[in-house]
């Protein structure tokens, strides 16, 4: 037996582990929206944030084992500074990178960049919007939040977003 096998003991049964297949990275807590089902509790007013050295060693981890996957959470990850160095690093890696996206963040003046960017690293956005109604997106959410999802939606269409067949 080597170091991925485990023996049940009783049951005759071997374990044997496979290559990680998704890396997850939570990059942080902090958030543009305010959810009330949020399950890490993010909000523009956390300031949790992945830092510099754990950053580094998550990359060089990716470098060394490179995961089919690289999945990029947090509140929204994107407002890590350490998003465009999970993107590319893993990109030149050859890994699928998703970001799960709330899609308000396109809207801000800070991130309006992001629909080119992602469309040209070809990162796998996981688009956030919990219903089709308008009332109950903005009762979860905040005022405003659906108009500016729709709006976001257009914007990665217009990246090519949910335009292309695979």
């Amino acid at each position: 037996m080597n170091q991925f096998e485990q023996k049940l003991s009783g049951h005759g049964l071997t374990l044997r582990r496979a290559r990680l297949q998704t890396l997850q990275i939570n990059l942080g807590r902090q958030c543009n929206q305010t959810c009330q089902h949020c399950h890490v509790d993010a909000a523009p007013g956390r300031t949790e944030m992945m830092p510099a050295p754990v950053a580094e060693r998550v990359g060089a981890w990716i470098q060394q084992h490179r995961p089919a996957v690289v999945d990029l959470t947090g509140g929204a990850p994107e407002l890590s500074e350490h998003f465009r160095y999970f993107v590319e690093t893993a990109r030149d890696c050859g890994c699928q990178v998703m970001d799960r996206n709330n899609l308000t963040i396109i809207e801000t003046d800070s991130h309006c960049w992001l629909p080119e960017y992602l469309a040209a690293h070809e990162v796998e956005v996981i688009a956030s919007l919990p219903c089709y109604s308008a009332d109950n997106v903005n009762a979860q959410r905040g005022a405003g939040v659906f108009e500016k999802s729709i709006s976001a939606l257009r914007k990665l269409n217009a990246a090519g977003f949910g335009t292309r067949l695979p």
